[in-house]
C-alpha cells in the first residue's frame, strides 16, 4: 500500500466517526431536552391534578350542601354526571395532545437521513 492511500483511508476514518461524533452529541442533547420537558410536565400536571381535585371536591359538596335534603340525591347525581363529563372530555384533550406532538429525535433522525442521502452515490 502506497503511504498516500494509507492517510487517505485514515483520514475517511477519521471523518466518519468525527461525523458519527456530532450526531451522537445532537442525539445526547435532544435526549435531555426529552427527559426535562417530561419531568416538567409530570411535575406540572400532577400539581394541576391535586389542586383541581381540591377545589372541585369542596365545590361539590358546597354545592350538594346548599341544596334542600330532598333534593339532594339529584343534585349529587348531576354532580357525579359532571364530573364525569369532565373526565371524558379531558381525556379526549390528552389523547388528541400527544397525538400531535411531534416524535423525539426528529432532528437527528433527519441529520441522519441526510448524512446517508450524502454518502450514497
Amino acid at each position: 500500500m502506497t503511504p498516500g492511500l494509507v492517510e487517505s483511508a485514515r483520514n475517511l476514518l477519521a471523518g466518519i466517526l468525527d461525523l458519527g461524533r456530532t450526531r451522537f452529541e445532537l442525539f445526547s442533547t435532544e435526549l435531555r431536552e426529552e427527559l426535562t420537558r417530561l419531568a416538567a410536565a409530570i411535575v406540572g400536571g400532577l400539581a394541576v391534578l391535586i389542586f383541581a381535585a381540591i377545589g372541585l371536591g369542596f365545590g361539590a359538596v358546597a354545592i350538594i350542601l346548599s341544596v334542600d335534603p330532598s333534593n339532594r340525591l339529584p343534585v349529587t347525581v348531576g354532580v357525579a354526571v359532571f364530573f364525569l363529563a369532565a373526565a371524558g372530555i379531558a381525556a379526549w384533550r390528552v389523547r388528541r395532545l400527544a397525538a400531535m406532538k411531534p416524535h423525539p429525535f426528529d432532528a437527528t433522525l433527519a441529520e441522519l437521513r441526510h448524512d446517508l442521502n450524502a454518502l450514497k452515490p
